[in-house]
């Protein structure tokens, strides 16, 4: 997902996308233990966008401070 539709979405959508990348980022570190991940770079784009939710709502949160 582009940080652009990132930015797009609500709270709630974005902590729906951040419990659903935790979880894909779970699987991904198991395939990798147990030898069965062919696309190793999936893991830090995974982490990445982890990472970018965070950030939004992170801005969020702060523009809400400030608008109050």
């Amino acid at each position: 997902m582009k940080l652009a539709e990132m930015r797009e979405r609500s709270a709630d959508q974005l902590n729906d996308d951040l419990k659903e990348l935790k979880a894909e980022l779970f699987n991904l570190r198991f395939q990798l233990a147990i030898n069965q991940l062919d696309n190793t770079m999936r893991i830090s784009a995974v982490k990445k966008d982890i990472a970018r939710i965070y950030t939004i709502l992170r801005e969020m949160e702060i523009t809400d401070r400030a608008k109050a």
